[in-house]
């Protein structure tokens, strides 16, 4: 009996687990998209990563920088969402690793939306005082380089 009880905790656990880094994933479009510099830094670890392949943060301060930035700031003015589809994680203690994919949609005037750019998030994180938050993310676009597909291997091999 105790050791089904013992389970349980421990299955339980994990789900709440996913449930929290779900949702922290999920918070980064909406954060980002509405251009609160300091809400989406504080999803990363103080020296926490980002790698888009065409821009390297090393911190939080240089996630929040990226907010703040013209590249960024012009996004938001013309319409922009960041929409990502559910991960895939794996939890091990107080680690995980999340595996997703992306789409930037922006707006286009009078025609609507199109997609600016699909790609593969692989996101390494961290269980701190305060809940989960994000060591290190790579994304990279899905344009046939195959650099996407590794990091959907290396994220669903964990």
């Amino acid at each position: 009996m105790n050791d089904t009880l013992e389970s349980l905790e421990r299955r339980v656990k994990t789900l709440e687990d996913e449930r929290d880094i779900a949702r922290l994933i999920g918070s980064y479009g909406p954060l980002v998209d509405s251009g609160d510099p300091d809400a989406v830094a504080a999803l990363w670890a103080v020296d926490g990563g980002y790698d888009t392949g065409d821009w390297s943060m090393s911190s939080r301060a240089d996630v929040a920088a990226m907010v703040r930035s013209e590249e960024h700031q012009g996004l938001i003015a013309r319409g922009c969402c960041h929409f990502f589809g559910p991960p895939v994680v794996t939890v091990d203690g107080d680690e995980a690793v999340a595996v997703c994919q992306s789409m930037l949609l922006v707006r286009r005037e009078s025609l609507g939306y199109a997609v600016a750019r699909a790609g593969v998030h692989l996101i390494h994180l961290q269980r701190a005082g305060h809940g989960w938050e994000i060591v290190g993310r790579t994304a990279r676009q899905l344009d046939g380089s195959g650099q996407a597909i590794d990091l959907i291997t290396a994220g669903l091999s964990r």
